[in-house]
């Protein structure tokens, strides 16, 4: 668990700062400032997560249970979901897309809430 969760918190955060520079160079001109607003805000939610999962893999190798693990998979689940959605909505326009938008959220929460109930259970 702890190669697998490294490699998507790499993954992640690489994928985060090449998206986050390409809207900041290659986008600026392209889309409008609500749009390049809600591209950033993808990629701010994608950067604090891939942390999150990186903290998710030195936590599983210290904590017994599934908890923190599921955090990790509710995390990079709410990437794909949240942030992936908010990328697909700015750049095709397709506003449909918002939809999808939230159910990364709740992931986002759930991973958050698994993590919460580790630490709770250490007592």
């Amino acid at each position: 668990m702890l190669r697998s969760f490294l490699m998507l918190a790499a993954f992640f955060g690489f994928t985060g700062v090449a998206l986050g520079a390409f809207a900041a160079h290659g986008l600026k001109n392209r889309l409008s400032a609500d749009y390049l607003a809600i591209f950033h805000t993808g990629v701010t939610y994608q950067l604090v997560h891939a942390l999150a999962i990186f903290g998710v893999a030195v936590l599983a190798a210290h904590l017994p249970g599934r908890l923190v693990g599921w955090a990790g998979v509710m995390f990079a689940v709410g990437i794909v979901l949240f942030s992936g959605s908010l990328y697909l909505l700015t750049l095709t326009g397709v506003s449909k897309l918002g939809i999808i938008t939230p159910l990364g959220g709740l992931c986002f929460l759930g991973g958050w809430l698994c993590l919460g109930l580790a630490a709770w259970r250490l007592g």
